[in-house]
């Protein structure tokens, strides 16, 4: 048991899928894990630990931002021992040929700032996905036939963004979606030594302005899903 986790020895899996939204967590142990348990409910950050195909599996909500994921990150690598961490989340997308209900695997995640910034000082590092998650990922896509991209995305850490220049830019320079977690999950996995990825559906859309109602949220994330958990286990 942590601070903010209060599975006990044992419950939580070496590999963890980390949806933002805690409810998000509670669809997907219930849909995609047999015989899931809750093992975490503090603080309303819900975390279920149950088996897909036969391997040990836990979903646990990290919050929203990467503050926040820091947080369950940390906990989940130093006092659970978690070895595979894969988000699994929606995004907005940033270029034209991107469209609602895509999937975007970030191979990596431009970043302004991060809680980690403090340790690199004036070094600008380049947080990167894992490749074997990647390119196992990539292949249980393209098994699926689910329209998909590979490539930058952009960790923001503010949801209200007022940076239109700054959108600009990034779309100038090939990012292909916006999230806010990804970037401090790879890089606490490149600090320790553990793999991580992004598997991302995009949901909304900065140029187009086109959004998937709510009720279509969930119901359009099961790919996204199944995409995750092929690629931990390839």
């Amino acid at each position: 048991m942590t601070i903010h986790i209060g599975a006990a020895p044992g419950e939580i899996a070496e590999t963890v899928l980390m949806p933002g939204d805690p409810y998000r967590a509670k669809w997907a142990a219930e849909r995609f894990l047999d015989s899931p348990k809750l093992v975490n409910e503090t603080r309303g950050m819900l975390g279920y630990t149950g088996t897909w195909k036969g391997q040990k599996v836990t979903i646990q909500g990290s919050g929203m931002g990467m503050p926040s994921l820091s947080i369950y990150a940390n906990e989940l690598i130093h006092d659970y021992g978690a070895k595979t961490l894969i988000r699994i989340g929606s995004c907005g997308g940033m270029q034209p040929q991107i469209g609602l209900r895509d999937l975007i695997l970030a191979m990596t995640a431009s970043t302004l700032s991060t809680p980690s910034r403090g340790m690199f000082r004036e070094l600008n590092f380049a947080p990167c996905a894992d490749w074997g998650l990647l390119k196992a990922a990539a292949d249980a896509a393209a098994a699926r036939d689910h329209k998909t991209h590979i490539g930058g995305i952009y960790s923001s850490d503010v949801f209200y963004d007022e940076r239109p220049d700054l959108n600009e830019q990034m779309t100038r320079h090939g990012i292909l979606g916006v999230e806010m977690e990804a970037a401090e999950l790879y890089i606490l996995a490149a600090r320790h030594g553990v793999r991580a990825l992004a598997v991302l559906t995009v949901s909304d859309h900065l140029q187009t302005q086109e959004a998937l109602p709510a009720s279509e949220r969930e119901t359009s994330f099961g790919d996204m899903v199944e995409v995750a958990l092929e690629a931990a286990f390839a």
